[in-house]
């Protein structure tokens, strides 16, 4: 493709979640390095918003959990995606960039890609993991993936489906080590308590299926550790007025101090981690905090994922190691009690062999994923 050099770069862009979100701040920025009037349009979130990208949709429309959960959704996904293959056919893209969101966003580039347009898909779905042939799904829809892991370009590689490995952006921008008493202090957290974060996810199905069995195992913990504190990380006002709600109902009770926006900071200044599966796995990995793993899905949901998922594990921790160093605690295992025993365990115990191998991945995925992103998309149109 022959850019043309009197026209802003003009890149379509879309994400579905906060974390798609955070990737796509850090691209915009790397790809402005060299092309400082660059144009991005699409669906972005807070971040990428306040750098100037135009968003044709809210985020939370993409931000739904669990094949069930879609189900309910799908007229209004089928309506969104539309309108954007529409907006970008009339509206044509030096290159266009899914960031995560596979069932949305593939299905989208195949679209677009069918239409002559260059299109890159940013995180590597799973495919490695279950349902491996989607990778063909995936080479029909993409001219090119961006993935963060070293094996998930080796398992592309074995197909001839091209792929960058980039390292992983959250890897870059964490340091090695954190001070857990400047973060507590940033929070006006007690520095003499040892505090428990408590990270119940990012969308609202999750916390609807989260909320009970992480504020009842606080419920627990506070009878064995009554000096124990309990923050809670939550993305937004909307996440924050639910869990409350689910607090006041369950355990009114307990001490909650509750933080909106900022759960780096909250794992940082705590001294274990309990957590839904997800990127916060990664971080609270690379923030080099101990943690539990829970999550449940609804009874359908859940039915079909004891029966399609085939991966050894779900948390990134554990999937980059190839064993399980972080406890993961899935669907009917998701229980207060379980979550119970495992965090008594991190707060008892000497966690410095699963410290230890937190740095060693976190000096492997360290790569400046940002800048080595931008120049793929970047070498990739300029051919």
């Amino acid at each position: 493709m022959v850019l043309d050099k009197n026209k802003p770069l003009n890149i379509g862009i879309v994400v579905g979640e906060l974390s798609g979100d955070t990737l796509g701040e850090g691209l915009i920025k790397a790809i402005r390095e060299k092309y400082s009037d660059a144009r991005f349009v699409g669906i972005g979130g807070p971040k990428m918003k306040a750098l100037g990208c135009e968003s044709l949709f809210d985020m939370e429309e993409l931000a739904v959990m669990g094949l069930a959960e879609v189900l309910g959704r799908l007229p209004r996904l089928i309506q969104v995606k539309s309108t954007l293959v529409r907006y970008f056919k009339e509206n044509t893209p030096d290159v266009f960039i899914g960031i995560d969101a596979p069932d949305f966003n593939l299905r989208l580039e195949r679209n677009l890609k069918d239409l002559g347009i260059t299109t890159v898909h940013y995180v590597s779905p799973s495919v490695w993991a279950w349902r491996q042939k989607r990778i063909f799904k995936i080479a029909r829809a993409t001219n090119l993936v961006l993935a963060f892991l070293p094996f998930e370009k080796a398992f592309y590689d074995r197909f001839n489906v091209p792929c960058e490995f980039i390292g992983h952006t959250l890897a870059d921008s964490i340091p090695l080590t954190s001070d857990k008493n400047e973060a507590r202090t940033k929070l006006k957290l007690d520095t003499e308590r040892r505090w428990l974060a408590v990270l119940p996810g990012s969308r609202g199905g999750e916390l609807k299926m989260l909320c009970r069995p992480f504020i009842e195992t606080c419920q627990k913990l506070q009878q064995k550790y009554p000096d124990l504190g309990f923050v809670v990380a939550l993305v937004n006002e909307k996440r924050h007025a639910q869990f409350e709600a689910a607090w006041q109902e369950i355990a009114p009770e307990l001490d909650f101090t509750l933080i909106n926006g900022t759960a780096r900071e909250v794992i940082t200044a705590s001294d274990a981690v309990m957590l839904a599966s997800g990127t916060v796995a990664l971080e609270c990995m690379l923030v080099n905090r101990p943690m539990v793993v829970g999550y449940r899905f609804n009874a359908v949901t859940n039915f079909l994922a004891k029966r399609l998922v085939k991966t050894k594990y779900v948390s990134l921790p554990n999937i980059l190691a190839d064993d399980e160093i972080v406890k993961e605690l899935l669907l009917d295992e998701c229980t207060s009690e379980n979550l119970y025993r495992e965090v008594c365990t991190l707060l008892d115990g000497d966690n410095s062999q699963m410290q230890s191998k937190f740095t060693e991945i976190h000096r492997l995925i360290r790569k400046d994923a940002d800048k080595q992103a931008a120049n793929a998309v970047l070498n990739l149109i300029e051919q």
